[in-house]
């Protein structure tokens, strides 16, 4: 096997590792790092810790031990050069005496930006950047975004029957889906620091909004209610979950939409919010659309028609207007179960730094 392709090999591997903390990580980006010697043999591997540390170099290094000297380090974003609450990775990969580094993706946020490769590469290291990148990217845009747009990624989740409609709500949830289907869309709660949810789909379905996969409910995400006129019961399962985030200024969807969800998207970041997941209902998802906000829709769709009683998932349209909109491309169509799911990617969100 190629060096090229051996990096890439190894690349996957991190990335594996980093998927492991989406939704645990915030503020930090949830990163993956291997560490490989010369013949192969994985030494170590990390991933950010819950609340972002220990970071994943150290973590790897952890493992690894005295192995690491003349090893190469596999990391998904560019290992940090400053010190905050623990001292720079590029540091102690420097100190443990790695010979390689391979970088998935460089880190924008203006406190590294080059400098952990800068740093590295000043002290004898051989750097290998941009392996992988466009995943790495896709990985790490959570990140990417709240540095450098102020906002977190924003992730559109709904389910339909087999005619594109959605079930009413009358107080108690109503399953579109199979059991398989929704294990899924429960890990995908589970890798969001946040659900935003109106107080529309509260109203109507009294939902608990968390993670029900046996050993992840620890990972039950944040809720954010649009909720401008305060009508949210003080014993709905949201106000007594203990999870509920306020986001100023009062989580409102006015006349101006786009204006409003950008402010409310700045707020998330400010709160050190990195993935967001907004569930709905149809107006919800409906101003998400229009606003140009949104980075991927994961759309699951029922073997079953919901029936003239169904509503549209965007009010007035249907989910024609996603494959309609040039703005997004399918990338992923795969059978769960009985069930059918399309992931939809935002085209100007995929293109790498």
């Amino acid at each position: 096997m190629s060096r090229e392709l051996t990096d890439q090999h190894y690349m996957e591997v991190a990335l594996t590792m980093a998927r492991r903390g989406l939704g645990t990580t915030a503020p930090n980006p949830s990163v993956g790092a291997v560490i490989v010697d010369d013949r192969g043999v994985i030494l170590g591997r990390g991933w950010t810790q819950p609340g972002g540390r220990p970071h994943a170099e150290a973590e790897a290094l952890v493992r690894a031990g005295d192995k690491a000297r003349g090893a190469t380090l596999y990391v998904t974003l560019e290992p940090c050069s400053h010190t905050g609450k623990s001292p720079p990775c590029a540091d102690a990969v420097i100190k443990a005496g790695i010979a390689r580094v391979v970088v998935g993706l460089f880190d924008p946020d203006e406190r590294v930006a080059g400098r952990g490769i800068k740093r590295l590469q000043a002290a004898g290291i051989e750097v290998v950047e941009n392996v992988l990148a466009a995943k790495a990217h896709w990985l790490t845009l959570g990140h990417i975004l709240k540095v450098t747009k102020n906002r977190p990624f924003v992730q559109l989740k709904l389910a339909t029957g087999r005619d594109g409609l959605i079930a009413p709500g009358d107080g108690e949830p109503v399953w579109v889906t199979g059991p398989q289907a929704r294990a899924l869309g429960h890990l995908v709660r589970a890798r969001a620091d946040a659900i935003i949810v109106g107080i529309g789909t509260v109203l109507a379905d009294d939902p608990s909004l968390d993670c029900r996969l046996a050993g992840l409910e620890a990972q039950s995400p944040q809720i954010i209610v649009l909720d401008h006129q305060k009508r949210l019961p003080e014993r709905s399962k949201v106000a007594n979950s203990g999870r509920k985030l306020e986001i100023a200024p009062g989580n409102d969807l006015g006349n101006d939409q786009r204006s409003d969800l950008a402010e409310l998207l700045a707020g998330a970041a400010d709160h050190g919010l990195t993935r967001l997941l907004v569930e709905g209902g149809p107006h919800v998802w409906r101003s998400f659309l229009l606003s140009g906000l949104v980075d991927e829709i994961v759309h699951f769709q029922g073997p079953d028609k919901v029936g003239p009683q169904g509503l549209l998932a965007f009010v007035d349209e249907g989910l024609e207007c996603i494959d309609q909109n040039s703005v997004f491309e399918m990338v992923d169509r795969r059978t769960v179960g009985s069930d059918k799911m399309m992931v939809y990617r935002n085209r100007q969100s995929m293109k790498a730094n």
